[in-house]
């Protein structure tokens, strides 16, 4: 695949008869709790190209859920996975050594803003979430039982991810009593501040504020906080860009109150906005991360990264069978290799640039685009019926993603109603561009069409 197919090639409208058949039966036998965006069936990729099973090759906006950053099956991935298949494939790195396990732990290290940090490795993200929570609680013995997290954020669907989580009632609806000790408070979103009158870099000091007089003042003391958990940029909630000075601002007002600052990097990371850490951009230094999605190039593995001294949970506390998975381990020292060498993360802000600079043009024509954010190649294009009123669009959302995916584009949604966009780092410009010729001409056809 690659070079010998032109992309996008659609040789049967999707989706096709093979992939019907699929999607019947995965209809039988698999439990439906999770929503598709479209009836995709992939048989493929290469780099930034995914082939269907009846022969339509798509140019790939999704990277698997932001997982792929350095491509689908990358020679360079694929051979330290082959590499360690002759060696072993598992033996518990909770239970025994082995120095692979080492070797990634001192690379994760290394390219944290966390300098003299431990990692804990975990299957996902979800799970480096739950073991960060654990990680916060543990570090002040039960003293601090409660953590802060934002309105909008997505930590995961297991139960203290769930419990941190805010991003759509859905996630949650039915599923109580949720873990306790969680408070939530508004995500500076600085197109839709929660704040009324309130907008742009105003935004986060009003959360800031709010954090301070209303939450500390009349809620809980914060003496009992343990954590902030944060999105640097909101994934799910609609990859929402804080205010400039909101994430120093939070940072700060944590060590004010010996609060741990807990980055949740799962989306965020491994170059995707163009730093290797998405906190990069604005200097601050979290006491713990989770990571997981890009880390292996698609291969399940995640971590948890932290200060030396927060990351004391007593031995016998905390454990996992498949976390660290050696062939895993293979593959995210290959990623690293492979953003270091190509320089993935200038590549990523620069394409992202360009992208921007694009959509911005048609948010400044266009009826229905009603904001443009991202930082590199982590970009939210948010579609809205009135831009005074800012009325959420999301029918219209759910025709641009169908009308894309049956020209050859795969894109899907996020927060109230985004499209967001979220390619390899590795895609080539000429791809990039046809791609967002797609996006633009669907998003003008629906805008149409409701003008109509």
């Amino acid at each position: 695949m690659g070079s010998e197919f032109e992309a996008p090639r659609i040789v049967v409208e999707p989706p096709g008869p093979r992939a019907r058949e699929i999607v019947e039966r995965d209809s039988r036998v698999l439990m439906q709790s999770f929503v598709r965006w479209y009836p995709l069936v992939i048989k493929r990729g290469f780099g930034a190209l995914v082939e269907d099973v009846d022969g339509n090759v798509y140019i790939d906006f999704n990277s698997g859920i932001a997982v792929l950053n350095v491509g689908h099956r990358h020679p360079k991935v694929v051979e330290a996975i082959r590499s360690q298949l002759d060696r072993f494939l598992h033996y518990s790195l909770t239970d025994f050594y082995y120095e692979l396990a080492v070797e990634a732990a001192e690379t994760l290290v290394s390219i944290t803003p966390i300098s003299e940090g431990k990692v804990f490795f975990t299957n996902s993200g979800a799970e480096s979430i739950e073991g960060s929570i654990k990680v916060a609680r543990g570090y002040f013995g039960g003293s601090r039982q409660y953590v802060i997290t934002f309105i909008g954020g997505f930590h995961g669907r297991t139960y203290g991810a769930m419990s941190a989580s805010a991003s759509k009632a859905i996630h949650r609806k039915g599923f109580s009593p949720l873990v306790p000790g969680f408070l939530h408070v508004p995500y500076p979103d600085p197109y839709r501040c929660p704040f009324p009158g309130i907008e742009g870099e105003e935004c986060g000091e009003a959360v800031i504020g709010f954090i301070e007089d209303v939450v500390f003042n009349r809620v809980v003391d914060p003496g009992e906080v343990a954590a902030f958990i944060i999105e640097p940029i909101l994934g799910e909630g609609g990859y929402v860009v804080p205010p400039e000075g909101f994430l120093p601002k939070l940072k700060k007002l944590a060590e004010k109150h010996g609060i741990l600052f807990i980055a949740d990097e799962v989306q965020t990371g491994f170059a995707r906005t163009g730093k290797m850490f998405a906190v990069e951009h604005w200097g601050v230094v979290p006491d713990v991360m989770a990571v997981a999605k890009a880390i292996a190039g698609g291969l399940p593995l995640g971590a948890i990264v932290g200060r030396s001294d927060v990351m004391s949970l007593p031995p016998g506390s905390h454990a996992n069978t498949f976390g660290g998975n050696p062939v895993a381990l293979s593959a995210f020292k290959a990623v690293v290799e492979v953003i270091r060498e190509e320089k993935l993360a200038e590549r990523a802000w620069r394409l992202g640039e360009r992208a921007l600079k694009r959509l911005r043009e048609l948010e400044a024509e266009s009826s229905l685009v009603g904001n443009v954010r991202g930082k590199g190649l982590m970009i939210g294009v948010e579609l809205v019926r009135d831009k005074h009123s800012k009325e959420p669009a999301p029918r219209e959302v759910g025709e641009v993603i169908t009308r894309c995916f049956k020209r050859g584009l795969l894109v899907i949604g996020a927060g109230l109603s985004t499209v967001r966009i979220a390619p390899p780092l590795t895609i080539e410009e000429d791809l990039l561009d046809k791609g967002l010729n797609i996006l633009e001409e669907a998003i003008r056809e629906v805008e149409k069409e409701v003008k109509g």
